[in-house]
């Protein structure tokens, strides 16, 4: 987070300038704002000091060059009498807040009928609870600024309403043996993660399985993969042993991820045998 003029904290995020479309909202919406606080006769400074925020915060978000936390929004409805036509505003601005790239997932992942991810260093995204992601962001290098680790951790929370869409996907896992014990975050963190797993291995549409260390060479040993299915029978794909790792639409690409995937899953212990695995390894941790 940045620090405006007067050494109050800002709270809201910058705008990505490569995301066009986020940007766009973004700037309606603080336009929207302005008038609404010109018409209520504020002058910005006073504005600032009646929702408790910066000036300079104030100004930025109605410029388009800061997005507001819901919280400002609420503040702004309740200062300038909108009778909640301001905080309505909150779900214009909820998905400019996500890098483009994440949206763009997100909605995949949301259209999809069938889910299925091999992952051999993390746990996956979907199956992640926010203290192993804010975890796994601090441990990149060059290090991410505060303000992007906050929104990478709230979009990748975002992604797991496909746990609750109705009808509900068959989403399936496997996981490398070596992402439950390397310990992310610290033990407390790993805790919580392996709970969250047993969680999510009881839901009906959910799989999770384990690829053993001692399972030796297997269908995975050339790297992650993963493939989304849609209701009109098409589908994308990444695996990093094809096309370098970026997304397939290719059938016949498809077509040997899926053979991968399936021998992947073959390969992997049973559901059943990787859940008692998981609680195994949460003993232990």
């Amino acid at each position: 987070m940045s620090v405006d003029s007067d050494a109050t904290e800002e709270p809201g995020w910058e705008v990505d300038p490569e995301d066009d479309q986020g940007a766009a909202v973004v700037a309606a919406v603080g336009r929207q704002l302005k008038v609404w606080r010109e018409k209520a006769g504020m002058r910005a400074a006073d504005f600032a000091a009646a929702i408790q925020y910066g000036e300079d915060l104030v100004r930025k978000v109605e410029a388009g060059k800061r997005i507001p936390r819901p919280e400002y929004l609420d503040r702004a409805d309740e200062v300038l009498r909108a009778d909640g036509r301001i905080a309505a505003m909150k779900k214009d601005v909820e998905q400019a807040r996500y890098p483009k790239r994440v949206r763009d997932l997100a909605k995949m992942e949301s259209q999809a009928v069938e889910v299925s991810v091999y992952s051999i260093h993390a746990i996956h995204g979907l199956l992640q609870t926010a203290a192993y992601a804010q975890a796994l962001f601090e441990t990149r290098w060059p290090a991410y600024a505060p303000d992007s680790m906050e929104r990478g951790v709230a979009a990748r929370m975002a992604r797991q309403t496909v746990f609750e869409r109705d009808p509900a996907p068959a989403l399936t896992f496997v996981q490398e043996e070596v992402t439950l014990r390397r310990r992310i975050g610290g033990a407390s963190v790993m805790q919580g993660q392996l709970e969250r797993l047993l969680e999510l291995g009881q839901l009906r549409h959910v799989s999770i399985q384990v690829m053993p260390t001692d399972q030796g060479g297997h269908a995975g040993m050339t790297g992650y993969a993963e493939m989304l299915k849609f209701p009109d029978g098409s589908a994308v794909g990444r695996d990093e042993s094809q096309n370098g790792g970026r997304p397939l639409t290719d059938p016949k690409h498809l077509r040997v991820l899926e053979l991968r995937y399936g021998m992947i899953r073959a390969q992997a212990l049973t559901p059943r045998e990787s859940l008692a695995f998981i609680e195994q390894v949460l003993g232990e941790t």
